[in-house]
C-alpha cells in the first residue's frame, strides 16, 4: 500500500483552473520531488494536502485512509506535517517553545492542571522539554535553545522550522522550497540534512522545489507539473530526459 496516493485532485479559482486532474503516489520511505517553474502550482497541491483548501475533485488517502477535505489540524494529527516556502516560526518564543508547541499533538494536560501547575503539569513539560532538546541536538540547535526564533541567522531558522514539523511525529513530511533564500553553501547543508531526516526517523518527503539540478540530487521520483497539469511523472533520471520538462525550463 502507498503512504500518499492522490487521485484527480482539482481545485479553480475564479474561473480558472490553478490545479487539474493531479495524482500522484508516494511509497514510505521515499524522497518525492514536486517540481515545476514559478507559479506551477506546486505550493496550491500542498495547500490542498494539508486542508488549507478543499478541492474542487479529487480524493487524498494517507496509509489507505481518506482526508479529502478535513481541517488543518485533523490532517496533521492523521500525520502529515509542513514547511512552508516563506518561513512561519512563532518569532516571540524561544527556539525550545516553538519545538514544543509541535509537541502538543502528544503530550497533553488539562486546562486545571496548567493553570495550578498541579504535578502532571510539571511532569508534562518536562518530557517536552527533554524531547524538544532531543529534535534541536539533531540540527545541531540545542545550543540555542533558549534563543528567540527571530535572532537565529535564516538557515537555522529552516531548521528550526522542520524540527517543529517533526515534533508532530508526522509519517509524511512537506517541504515547500526549503532552499528559497539561501546561498550554495546553506543549500547543500540544507540537502544533507534533508538526507538525514530521511535516514534517522524513517522519514518520507515530498520535497517541493524549481531548481531542476537541485532535485535531480536527492529525490528518488519526481512529478513536473506546469500550469496545474502534470507533464510528466517517474524516476528522476527518466523525468530530466524527458522533452517536455525541458522545454518548460528554457522556456521560463
Amino acid at each position: 500500500m502507498s503512504l500518499l496516493e492522490v487521485k484527480n485532485l482539482t481545485i479553480s479559482f475564479g474561473g480558472l483552473r490553478a490545479v487539474d486532474d493531479f495524482q500522484m503516489e508516494i511509497k514510505k520511505g521515499q524522497l518525492y520531488g514536486l517540481i515545476g517553474p514559478n507559479g506551477a502550482g506546486k505550493t496550491t497541491v500542498f495547500n490542498l494536502l494539508t486542508g488549507v483548501y478543499k478541492p474542487d475533485e479529487g480524493i487524498v488517502k494517507l496509509e489507505g485512509r481518506d482526508i479529502t477535505g478535513l481541517k488543518t489540524i485533523d490532517i496533521n494529527k492523521a500525520g502529515i506535517a509542513r514547511t512552508f516556502q516563506n518561513i512561519r516560526l512563532f518569532k516571540e518564543l524561544t527556539v525550545l517553545d516553538n519545538v514544543k508547541v509541535g509537541l502538543h499533538n502528544h503530550y497533553h494536560y488539562s486546562t486545571v492542571e496548567g493553570i495550578l501547575r498541579l504535578p502532571k503539569y510539571h511532569k508534562v513539560e518536562r518530557e517536552m522539554d527533554e524531547r524538544a532538546l532531543e529534535l534541536l541536538k539533531v540540527f545541531e540547535l540545542d545550543g540555542e535553545a533558549d534563543y528567540l526564533a527571530s535572532n537565529l541567522p535564516y538557515g537555522k531558522q529552516r531548521k528550526l522550522e522542520i524540527a517543529r514539523a517533526l515534533a508532530t511525529e508526522p509519517k509524511l513530511l512537506l517541504l515547500d522550497e526549503p532552499a528559497a533564500g539561501m546561498n550554495p553553501n546553506e543549500t547543500g547543508e540544507l540537502m544533507d540534512t534533508i538526507r538525514f531526516v530521511r535516514d534517522k526517523f524513517d522519514m518520507t518527503i515530498l520535497l517541493i522545489e524549481h531548481d531542476m539540478k537541485l532535485v535531480s540530487g536527492i529525490c528518488e521520483e519526481l512529478t513536473v507539473l506546469n500550469f496545474g497539469r502534470i507533464l510528466t511523472q517517474g524516476k528522476t533520471s527518466t523525468v530530466l530526459n524527458d522533452p517536455q520538462v525541458i522545454t518548460a525550463y528554457l522556456g521560463e
